[in-house]
C-alpha cells in the first residue's frame, strides 16, 4: 500500500479533524469525498471536475496536486469546463492580460452556473494573492465558491469541505507563509517525468516583476523529503524529473543547514533508476562555479541550461534590479560553454522596458548573436501594476517596442534553426514523450538538450529512452528515424 493510501485509510478512523499536517488534510479529503458520494447519488452519475492551469511549470505542479486531491475525493476528469461539476482555475498574474482572461472565462462560467446550479468554481494561484483582486470576485462574482491563493494550496480539501458544509462562498488567502506540507496527493500529468518543487516563493524583487509579492519569500524543502519524493516517483516509473524554483541558485540558504543546490543535483544523482535530471529557472546573479562543476561532470543532468538574460544592455539591467552586467553575463556563458561545449541555452527577453533606447536594444542584439541561444522566449514589456516598473517616466511607445519587438524574433529564430541544426545526421537518446499530435504514425520525443524529435515507432515506447537518428533539422525540432536496436 502507497504511503497516500496508508493516510487515506487512517483518515477513516478519525472522529474529528487532527490538528497535524497533512493528516487533516486526509481527514477532510475523507468528509469531502462523502459529500462529493451524496451529489454523486442525487446525479445519478459521478462528479466531474476540469482544472485549468495558467502560468508557469510551478503552476502546473499545484494543478497536479488539486487534482490528486479532486481524484482521492471522488471526482472524475471531465473534457472541459463546460461539462464539469467543478472549475478550478489556477490562475497567473505575471502580466495584466492574463487576469482579463480569467474574467472573460469567469462571465462564461457564471452564464453555466445559471443553468446549472449544481456547478461549483474555485479560483486559486498567483492572482487571487493580490486585495483587488479578492475585492472584485467578491462583490462582481458572488457565483464564485471557493478563493485561496499560492501559501495555503494544501488547505484545498479542507476548503472544499467548509464550501459543502456553509453553502457559502469560502475566501481564505494568506499574505505569506512558512509552512510547507509534504506527502499530500498527486496525480501527475506523465506516468514516466515530474516536476519536483525543491523551493517556493523568490527573494529577487526584478522592477518589472509581480512573483515576489504573490508568491512570497523563500523557503527550501528539506533536502530528505525532495530525496524522498524523488525515490517514490522513481519507484512509480518516473525516469525524469525536473527540479522547479523561481531561482534554484537560491536553494538551501535558509535551511536550518545550509545546502547548496550544486549539493543537492549531487544527492539526487545517486538515486537509483532515475535517468535525467532538469530544472529551471537559474538566475545568473548566483549561478556558481560549483553547479557548473556538478553539470558537467554528471551522467544525469540534462545538457540543456535556462538562462534568462532579459536585456543586453548594462544600464537597463540595473534599471531591472538583475543584479549582473551585460560583460558579466557573457563571461559566465564562456565559462559554462568551456565546461560544456555541447549545452543548449535558452533564455527569456523583455523589449521595450521603460527608458530602452535603440542603443540599449542593440546592446540585447548583440548578446543574442555572441551567446547563440537554441531558442528564447521574447516578451513585450507590459506594465504590471504593483511593481517599480509601472511607475518609471520614459514608458517605451508600444510602436516602436513592437518593430524592435518583431527584429529580436527574426534574429533569434535565425541564429536558433543554425544552432538546433548542428545535430543533423547524428543519433542521440530521446525520452519518448506522446504520439505527434500532427501524425499519429509518428512519436514525439525530447532531446537531453530539451529539442523534440518526430519518429516513427510503436506507441509502447512512451515513457522510454530510445537512440533515434536525427534524419532532418526543421528549425526548432527534427524528423527522426529509430535508430539500430530501437
Amino acid at each position: 500500500m502507497s504511503n497516500q493510501e496508508n493516510k487515506t485509510e487512517q483518515s477513516k478512523i478519525y472522529k474529528e479533524a487532527p490538528v497535524t499536517e497533512p493528516e487533516r488534510q486526509y481527514y477532510f479529503i475523507e468528509q469531502a469525498r462523502k459529500e462529493a458520494e451524496k451529489q454523486s447519488r442525487e446525479l445519478g452519475r459521478p462528479l466531474s471536475f476540469c482544472c485549468v492551469t495558467f502560468g508557469c511549470q510551478m503552476n502546473a505542479r499545484d494543478s497536479e496536486k488539486l487534482t490528486g486531491i479532486l481524484e482521492q475525493a471522488g471526482y472524475v476528469e471531465a473534457e472541459n469546463e463546460e461539462e464539469a461539476d467543478f472549475v478550478i482555475y489556477n490562475t497567473c498574474t505575471v502580466r495584466e492580460n492574463a487576469n482579463t482572461r480569467v474574467y472573460g472565462r469567469l462571465g462564461q462560467l457564471g452564464r453555466m452556473k445559471k443553468q446549472h446550479p449544481h456547478k461549483m468554481i474555485a479560483l486559486c494561484g498567483c492572482m487571487m494573492q493580490e486585495p483587488e483582486v479578492v475585492e472584485k470576485l467578491k462583490k462582481s462574482y458572488r457565483f464564485v465558491d471557493l478563493i485561496f491563493g499560492t501559501h495555503n494550496i494544501f488547505k484545498f480539501a479542507e476548503l472544499l469541505y467548509r464550501r459543502f458544509e456553509t453553502g457559502q462562498m469560502v475566501v481564505d488567502i494568506w499574505k505569506d507563509t512558512d509552512k510547507i506540507v509534504e506527502d499530500l496527493p498527486v496525480e501527475r500529468k506523465y506516468p514516466f517525468k515530474s516536476g519536483v518543487n525543491i523551493m517556493f516563493g523568490c527573494n529577487n524583487f526584478c522592477s518589472y516583476c509581480i512573483v515576489p509579492y504573490v508568491r512570497g519569500r523563500e523557503r527550501s524543502r528539506n533536502p530528505r523529503d525532495i530525496i524522498r519524493e524523488i525515490k517514490n516517483l522513481v519507484a512509480d516509473g518516473v525516469v525524469e524529473v525536473m527540479l522547479l524554483g523561481q531561482n534554484v541558485n537560491s536553494y538551501g540558504k535558509n535551511l536550518e543547514e545550509p545546502m547548496s543546490f550544486a549539493e543537492l543535483l549531487r544527492q539526487v544523482e545517486q538515486i537509483e533508476g532515475l535517468k535525467r535530471i532538469r530544472f529551471m529557472t537559474s538566475h545568473p546573479k548566483d549561478l556558481s562555479d560549483e553547479l557548473i562543476e556538478v553539470m558537467a561532470e554528471s551522467k544525469k543532468i540534462c545538457r540543456h541550461l535556462h538562462l534568462p538574460v532579459q536585456s543586453g544592455s548594462s544600464r537597463i539591467l540595473k534599471q531591472m534590479n538583475r543584479r549582473y552586467t551585460k560583460e558579466q553575463y557573457l563571461e559566465l556563458v564562456e565559462k559554462i560553454r568551456r565546461a560544456m561545449p555541447d549545452i543548449s541555452l535558452t533564455t527569456d527577453i523583455i523589449v521595450g522596458f521603460p527608458g530602452e533606447t535603440e542603443e540599449d536594444f542593440e546592446e540585447t542584439l548583440d548578446v543574442v548573436r555572441k551567446v547563440r541561444y537554441d531558442s528564447a522566449f521574447t516578451f513585450l514589456y507590459s506594465p504590471r501594476t504593483g511593481t517599480p516598473a509601472a511607475a518609471m517616466e520614459n514608458q517605451v511607445p508600444e510602436a516602436v517596442a513592437k518593430e524592435r519587438f518583431d527584429r529580436l524574433l527574426k534574429e533569434v529564430q535565425e541564429i536558433a534553426s543554425q544552432v538546433c541544426a548542428v545535430h543533423e545526421g547524428t543519433t542521440q537518446e530521446v525520452l519518448v514523450e506522446s504520439v505527434s499530435e500532427h501524425d499519429p504514425s509518428l512519436l514525439t520525443g525530447r532531446m537531453s538538450n530539451n529539442l523534440l524529435v518526430h519518429f516513427p515507432g510503436e506507441k509502447s515506447l512512451i515513457g522510454t529512452l530510445v537512440p533515434v537518428y536525427l534524419k532532418e533539422a526543421k528549425g526548432f525540432y527534427y524528423m527522426g528515424m529509430p535508430a539500430d536496436g530501437a
